[in-house]
């Protein structure tokens, strides 16, 4: 994956030689600060490698999650302070947190709710097509067995997944994007009616008798509520973590908080909040209108020691993109809306890494004597 900074034509002729240029790029990756890269850059990545060509320079990282967009931004940086077209040659080397049998797929990650209604389905998918959007391989799986949602969200309603060898379900494409719901398979007025156990058995062949591409995440859309259903998937699938989607209402909060709670019960770590509907942005005079509250998403993350991923504005393209099976990331994915999802994607991301990675500088190091 290459990361283009712009050129700057117009100024001087850089007067650094190599070795100040190779200095001053690594310089500037190991004091870059972030969310993302709180101790910089470059002591988290390795493969850093320096190749130059004129006004040309290309810099090798193997980097631990994706983050496309803000490394771009990096070497925008780097190209005006050399006066040089600055690339970034990125390799990922995602690893699986968590060991399962379940094929070509790295880590599992479940989109919760403690309630419906919150958004939490459309998070999902536009949380897939951000990973994507920062150089991950995705797929998605409906577990929302009773009300499905996702195939109209992608575009691929009365689509149905075809298979190679009569044993295992080829995933559907949604624009490279892999996709499994119950939805493929069956009515939804047929699935609503389901109990628990068929409800569960459908969900785990679902998951393992997909035939998924070489994923690095696979993305969990988790039936809203914390009753029996939610808890049974929790345990049978092996979920690497979590994320809690909830609005700033305080009857969505506190269901959240149950979410938080139920999966503490079964062991998955929670990576954070998204706060939906966080605030209306007004389309005149850009102002913020918090029509359902102000900081909740922050309380609730802080009252569970865990982190507030990022918050979404109330906006009708967001529900309008949804209900045409569109997605604002894949038609612009430097837009406003696509760069918020993109970075509570970065951070979802990061803080699976370094929660839970081994390779991660927060991994507790065991002396044995």
């Amino acid at each position: 994956m290459k990361l283009f900074g712009k050129f700057f034509s117009s100024k001087a002729e850089t007067v650094l030689n190599s070795d100040e240029i190779k200095q001053l790029i690594e310089d500037t990756l190991t004091g870059y600060r972030s969310d993302i890269f709180p101790e910089g850059i470059l002591p988290l990545c390795t493969g850093f490698s320096l190749a130059r060509e004129g006004k040309e320079i290309t810099v090798g990282l193997t980097v631990p999650f994706p983050c496309s967009f803000e490394l771009a931004q990096v070497a925008d940086k780097l190209s005006e302070a050399l006066q040089a077209n600055v690339t970034f040659d990125i390799q990922l080397q995602i690893q699986p947190v968590r060991s399962h049998d379940i094929a070509n797929v790295g880590n599992i990650i479940a989109i919760a709710s403690g309630k419906g209604g919150v958004g939490k389905s459309t998070t999902t998918v536009n949380l897939a097509y951000a990973l994507m959007a920062e150089g991950a391989k995705v797929g998605i799986l409906d577990a929302d067995i009773y009300g499905p949602s996702i195939p109209t969200m992608l575009g691929l309603k009365n689509e149905k997944p075809t298979s190679k060898d009569g044993k295992l379900m080829t995933p559907l494409d949604a624009q490279g994007l892999d996709a499994m719901s119950i939805g493929f398979l069956v009515p939804d007025e047929e699935a609503t009616v389901w109990r628990g156990p068929m409800a569960s058995s459908a969900f785990n062949q679902l998951l393992n008798e997909t035939d998924w591409s070489d994923l690095d995440y696979l993305l969990i859309d988790m039936p809203p509520g914390t009753g029996d259903i939610q808890l049974t998937l929790a345990q049978k699938v092996p979920v690497a973590a979590a994320v809690v989607v909830t609005t700033p209402q305080d009857i969505a909060l506190a269901d959240a908080a149950k979410g938080i709670i139920m999966f503490d019960k079964v062991q998955v770590p929670v990576l954070g909040v998204v706060e939906n509907m966080s605030y209306h942005l007004c389309q005149h005079c850009g102002e913020k209108s918090h029509l359902f509250g102000q900081g909740g998403g922050e309380d609730i993350a802080a009252n569970y020691q865990t982190r507030l991923l990022g918050q979404l504005p109330l906006d009708i393209a967001i529900r309008q993109d949804a209900d045409l099976g569109k997605s604002e990331i894949i038609e612009n994915s430097a837009g406003e809306i696509a760069l918020l999802y993109r970075k509570i994607a970065r951070n979802m991301a990061a803080q699976l890494f370094y929660q839970l990675d081994s390779r991660s500088p927060d991994t507790a190091e065991i002396i044995t004597r």
